[in-house]
């Protein structure tokens, strides 16, 4: 196969790298740069003053809080449900890989509608909610139900063929040398998982942050109280208020490559280990 790539022309390979490169500019890297050219169109005084502005600050709160408690719960979801597709065998062990991508293939429009339907007023658990004084749509916990939904299977499937791959021979070592169930997860399962698991958080976070159409729909987009940043810039672009949905999204972008940031420096200071292990 090496042998096979290497004869192949030299033009066309410096054909392919071209047209990558090309397409990564024009799809990638273009579209990130007009969001801050915008943004800066009017000056770094009407930019800051974007970012500063009340109902944004309000925004960036509320989506770094509904991504920091839907990406633990994913986290530890997602765990689970790895450990038991790779490492058992049961009855309908497909049928739960099917639900693990449920949220791949259901539209987030329709995840969202779904819990109105459930937890809306006039749904099915809305008038035991309003009676226990407890809301769940328009406010924080619809917000991170739906986003919990719509990231759950970013963890997992990244888990699911790592955890089969290497195989249960060394939990079973370890188990027989009289590890218990969570040492033997903590000092053997996650040290061999903990890369993928890493990428797995990483596209998580960068979801839940950037998630509209699911939480567009739970959350009433009541300003400064139930919207996320991606809902903040959605009003203000329809406002005509471009200066600032340009400033405001060239924030949401600067999150989503922080998150980038610390993946490529986790792997450089990493290098050695992440070569050992094959990951």
């Amino acid at each position: 196969m090496r042998s096979a790539a290497i004869s192949e022309p030299r033009w066309l390979r410096l054909a392919l790298i071209v047209l990558m490169l090309g397409f990564l500019a024009l799809n990638l890297l273009l579209p990130l740069a007009v969001v801050f050219a915008e943004g800066l169109r009017k000056g770094i005084a009407a930019y800051l003053g974007a970012i500063r502005e009340a109902d944004a600050l309000a925004a960036l709160r509320l989506t770094l809080t509904v991504a920091a408690i839907a990406v633990p719960l994913n986290i530890i979801i997602g765990l689970a449900a790895a450990w038991a597709i790779a490492k058992f065998d049961f009855r309908f062990k497909s049928l739960l890989i099917t639900l693990i991508d449920l949220p791949f293939s259901v539209s987030p429009v329709v995840s969202g509608l779904i819990y109105v339907l459930v937890f809306g007023l006039q749904g099915w658990l809305g008038p035991w909610l309003q009676a226990h004084d407890a809301q769940v749509i328009f406010a924080v916990p619809g917000l991170v139900l739906a986003t919990i939904f719509v990231t759950f299977p970013f963890v997992a499937r990244e888990l699911i063929p790592l955890m089969e791959e290497q195989g249960r021979d060394e939990e079973e070592a370890a188990l027989s040398l009289g590890a218990s169930g969570l040492a033997t997860f903590w000092h053997v399962t996650l040290p061999n998982i903990r890369w993928g698991l890493l990428y797995g958080v990483l596209l998580c976070n960068a979801r839940a942050m950037g998630e509209f159409g699911a939480v567009s729909v739970v959350s009433g987009h009541i300003r400064g109280k139930t919207n996320t940043l991606p809902l903040h810039i959605e009003i203000l672009y329809n406002e005509y208020n471009f200066a600032a949905a340009f400033a405001v999204a060239s924030l949401l972008a600067g999150l989503a490559l922080v998150t980038l940031v610390l993946k490529s420096l986790l792997e450089w200071r990493f290098a050695g280990q992440l070569a050992g292990r094959g990951h």
